[in-house]
């Protein structure tokens, strides 16, 4: 596998992220996680990738055609579990549930692992469960960097979100789906998260680059991202 030597990863707000996989200043891979509708109050910006995840089928988490694909052309999507592997991208989707109830209440939920750069990245999309099963575990396996729901309402809150923090150890965890300005419903605020984990004094930060190198701590550690 390509081995790339940053990797930048930016919040768009919702469960939406950017993350880019530069080899130098002239290659890169660029994948979007769960582009939104503008109707739930948030602004989604222009955004090209050679590939689109969408964890489930819901107008918050599944804009994948506001996504530009490379030169003009469409992006690969994926929209369901399976393994993939696009431009040295490696993707595993593990089905999940979006409730505490096996999806009775608001159907499945596709939880994304992806290897890229050396690292290993976790998006829950909009889990549900409280605690993941031994066979998800198992099936994410070590990660490096994790984002996980901690709004609560539509997904798990944030001592849940702690829980399973603690399930899958991850060494940087950012957390996502909680309230923000404009946002046309109600979510917890991401402070609950953060004093669940222990965290003080979290300042948002524009975007997270980094390589694979500069992991050098087991502690996990609780990075916030500025929408």
């Amino acid at each position: 596998m390509v081995q790339y030597f940053i990797m930048q990863v930016s919040w768009k707000g919702q469960a939406c992220f950017s993350v880019i996989a530069q080899r130098n200043k002239q290659e890169q891979v660029k994948l979007v996680i769960d582009p939104f509708d503008p109707s739930i109050g948030l602004k989604m910006p222009v955004l090209e990738a050679d590939l689109v995840l969408s964890t489930h089928d819901h107008e918050d988490h599944n804009n994948v055609k506001a996504v530009k694909g490379p030169a003009g052309g469409a992006p690969f999507v994926i929209t369901g579990p399976g393994e993939y592997e696009i431009k040295d991208i490696s993707v595993r989707g593990i089905p999940s549930f979006h409730d505490e109830k096996e999806g009775k209440e608001r159907g499945e939920n596709t939880i994304y692992m992806i290897e890229a750069e050396g690292m290993r990245l976790c998006h829950l999309g909009d889990l549900g469960q409280s605690e993941l099963t031994a066979d998800q575990v198992s099936k994410i396996g070590n990660i490096d960097i994790l984002f996980v729901p901690v709004g609560g309402v539509y997904t798990i809150d944030a001592k849940a979100a702690t829980k399973i923090v603690s399930q899958i150890e991850p060494r940087i965890v950012i957390p996502m789906h909680y309230m923000l300005a404009n946002l046309r419903f109600k979510l917890e605020k991401v402070d609950e998260f953060l004093k669940e984990m222990g965290v003080k004094n979290a300042e948002a930060q524009p975007k997270l680059a980094i390589k694979l190198r500069d992991f050098t701590s087991e502690e996990t550690k609780v990075i916030v991202l500025q929408p």
